[in-house]
């Protein structure tokens, strides 16, 4: 080895030890002004819950008890941390607790809409910016972006449209046997490399969809499942997921709002805030993550929310 090859080597490794040392400090910084907006936030609830007398809040936020405010907020919090690390969870999950809760489907649907729909945007604008997927010059990953985008908006406008009329059970009946089958094609396939292939996108991306204006939920088992299947990389599937779903979730709130004519702030707001505060650290979850493991990890969750939603819908 030469001299000069022994240099370009050594400054190399020293612009590698640079770089890698300035992403170990962004996160830092990243994580630390996390647990203090969180902190802050959950101290604000809490002194709403033991002092509501002192008005700490809008008064468009007192719709609610404060135990009520803190519970969503919380909640919203840790399941768009599962939904922006594995590309689905958040209105699966979130949809039947606040029913149970005690909300009405009129007041949770829009709201989760809307607070997916901020953290979608932020979360696929940290997946850029963290390396999870390339959307600028990565043509499969924009192509699939747009794809998914188009399909999801023109799907969850016609649901948010019949709603209210449509019978349900054979269309959630096959909504769950083709979640139970990404499940387990993306857990038989895990360590196989799928060729991309954009065309098996199409049913599921309008099934998913219209299941999302319907429900609120049920858009990322099937599209971040349905994109491993079809050849996409995990990381790419998650990022994409979060980009497709922000429109699906704008495209379906808007057809709300224009039928209802109203959104409850007081549920919308400790939504929103408790899904955008998870986004800066899921995207460096998956940054982290090793890409088999989140293949399975989607694989292995896809299959227990089919199999929930089965036990859910013939029980």
């Amino acid at each position: 080895m030469t001299r000069f090859d022994s240099n370009l080597e050594s400054t190399m490794v020293r612009e590698a030890v640079v770089h890698l040392g300035n992403i170990y400090a962004w996160h830092r910084r990243r994580l630390s002004l996390w647990f203090f907006l969180v902190g802050s936030v959950v101290v604000l609830l809490g002194l709403h819950v033991v002092r509501p007398d002192w008005a700490l809040l809008p008064d468009f936020l007192n719709g609610h008890p404060g135990q009520a405010l803190l519970a969503v907020f919380l909640g919203a919090l840790l399941c768009e941390y599962v939904d922006s690390s594995l590309g689905m969870g958040y209105g699966t999950t979130l949809t039947p607790l606040l029913l149970i809760a005690g909300f009405e489907p009129l007041q949770i649907v829009p709201a989760v809409l809307f607070s997916e729909f901020l953290s979608g945007l932020a979360a696929g604008a940290l997946h850029q910016r963290d390396g999870n997927v390339d959307l600028l010059r990565d043509p499969n990953a924009r192509r699939t972006a747009l794809f998914l985008t188009l399909l999801s908006a023109g799907g969850a406008i016609a649901a948010a449209v019949i709603a209210i009329s449509i019978p349900r059970f054979w269309f959630s009946l096959a909504i769950v046997t083709i979640v139970l089958a990404m499940g387990v094609v993306t857990l038989a396939t895990l360590r196989r490399r799928i060729p991309y292939r954009p065309g098996n996108l199409i049913v599921v991306g309008l099934i998913a969809a219209f299941n999302k204006g319907l429900s609120g939920g049920g858009y990322g088992p099937l599209v971040t499942a349905g994109q491993v299947v079809s050849g996409m990389p995990a990381k790419n599937a998650v990022a994409i997921t979060s980009v497709a779903e922000a429109f699906t979730c704008l495209g379906g709130l808007g057809s709300y709002l224009a039928l209802t004519g109203g959104l409850d702030w007081s549920l919308a707001v400790p939504l929103a805030a408790g899904a955008l505060l998870s986004v800066p650290v899921a995207t460096i979850t998956v940054k982290r993550l090793p890409e088999t493991f989140i293949r399975g990890a989607v694989g292995v969750v896809t299959l227990m929310l089919g199999l929930i939603s089965l036990a859910k819908l013939i029980g």
